[in-house]
C-alpha cells in the first residue's frame, strides 16, 4: 500500500504545475492526502476531482481560498469530515477515511507564523486536537495520519534549529505536545523510523535560496499506530519535480487496503 502527502499550496496551482499528471505517474498508490486545497470543492480542477479508479472526498474551508483537505483512495471508504471542534472544522482541517480495521487522516494543522494572534489559534487547535487523538487511539483501529502539522519535532528535522528555537514550528512547547502524540499516546514518526539521515525537509521557504540550498523544515508527516508502522518498507520525498513548497511524502506499507 502506498500512501502519498502533500500540501498542494493551492490545488489549482498545483494542477498547473504537472501534479495530476505526476499522479498518474507514482501509481500505485493506494490512498494520496492533500491539504491546503485552497478551493472549494465545485472549484476543484476536473483533472483532481476524482483521479481514475479512485473515490475521493474534499473538506474545504467554509473561507473560499484558505486551508481545505482531501483524501484520494483506490479502495472504497467511509469518510468524515471534522473532529467535532466548532472552531477548527469550519477551516477545513480534518478528513477521516475508514476502511475495514484502518483509518487514514488528512489533517492540516494551523500555521502560527503571521503573528501572535494565530500562534494563539495554533495553541487552540493542539489543545482540541490531542483528546480527539487519545479517544481515536482507544478505538484500537490501525490510524495513518498523514499531513502538514507546522511542527518540527527535532534540531534534525529542520536546518536552522539554533535560530528557530523563538519562531512558530520549533516552539518549545509546539515540539514537547508533539512528544507527548509519540510517548503518550503511542504513535509513530513513520518517516524518521525508516531513514534517520539529516536534510530530509519537506517544505522549503519561498525567500532567498532555501529550494537551492536545502534549506528546510521536515513538518509533513505520517504519524501511525505501531501496528501499521511496523509494515511499512520505503520512505521518500520527491524532489524531482516541484508542485508546492512542500514535497510530497511517499510510505509503502506491506499492507492490503481491500
Amino acid at each position: 500500500m502506498r500512501v502519498v502527502t502533500l500540501n498542494v499550496n493551492g490545488i489549482r496551482s498545483a494542477e498547473r504545475r504537472g501534479f495530476a499528471r505526476w499522479l498518474s505517474r507514482v501509481e500505485p498508490w493506494e490512498v494520496v492526502c492533500l491539504q491546503e486545497l485552497r478551493t472549494l470543492e465545485d472549484d476543484v480542477p476536473k483533472s483532481l476531482r476524482a483521479p481514475r479508479k479512485c473515490v475521493a472526498s474534499f473538506h474545504p474551508a467554509e473561507r473560499k481560498g484558505y486551508a481545505g483537505v482531501g483524501v484520494y483512495a483506490r479502495a472504497a471508504a467511509t469518510f468524515t469530515s471534522g473532529f467535532g471542534s466548532p472552531e477548527f472544522d469550519r477551516e477545513g482541517r480534518y478528513l477521516r477515511a475508514d476502511f475495514r480495521e484502518l483509518s487514514i487522516v488528512s489533517v492540516y494543522l494551523p500555521s502560527g507564523s503571521s503573528g501572535p494572534h494565530r500562534q494563539a489559534s495554533k495553541f487552540r487547535f493542539l489543545a482540541e486536537f490531542l483528546p480527539h487523538l487519545a479517544r481515536l487511539r482507544e478505538t484500537g483501529r490501525e490510524i495513518i495520519l498523514c499531513g502538514d502539522w507546522n511542527i518540527a519535532h527535532q534540531p534534525i528535522d529542520l536546518k536552522n534549529w539554533r535560530s528557530n528555537q523563538k519562531n512558530s514550528g520549533f516552539l518549545p512547547e509546539e515540539r514537547a505536545w508533539l512528544s507527548g502524540i509519540f510517548d503518550d499516546l503511542g504513535f509513530v514518526d513513520v518517516f524518521r523510523r525508516i531513514d534517520p539521515r539529516p536534510e530530509q525537509y519537506t517544505w522549503w521557504s519561498n525567500r532567498g535560496q532555501a529550494w537551492d540550498n536545502n534549506v528546510g523544515w521536515r513538518i509533513d508527516y505520517q504519524i501511525a499506530t505501531p501496528g501499521i508502522a511496523a509494515t511499512a518498507r520505503a520512505a521518500t520525498i520527491y524532489k524531482t519535480r516541484r508542485f508546492s513548497d512542500h514535497a510530497p511524502l511517499i510510505i509503502d506499507y506491506d499492507y492490503d487496503l481491500r
